[in-house]
């Protein structure tokens, strides 16, 4: 049960991380939860409650602004050639 309420509020943390980070993403569903995940797990290891929510959105908002850029860049190439 705790997997799966990891999993959801990964999801919602993805979720925010997106509506913060300005600009068009270039990413699915799944990718915002993974994001998700990995900020709760990061923030998971510097804090614990509400604090490590915040924290995890932050993380959120530029795990997405990284793979925003990494994905916009292989994009751009491909629309040229």
């Amino acid at each position: 049960m705790h997997f799966i309420w990891f999993l959801l509020v990964g999801a919602l943390v993805g979720l925010l991380g997106r509506l913060f980070h300005p600009g068009r993403d270039p990413m699915g569903f799944l990718l915002t939860m993974a994001i998700g995940v990995v900020s709760l797990l990061v923030a998971g290891l510097i804090s614990s409650g509400w604090v490590a929510f915040a924290i995890g959105v932050v993380v959120a908002i530029v795990l997405v602004a990284l793979v925003g850029r990494w994905s916009g860049g292989h994009r751009h190439r491909l629309q040229r050639a």
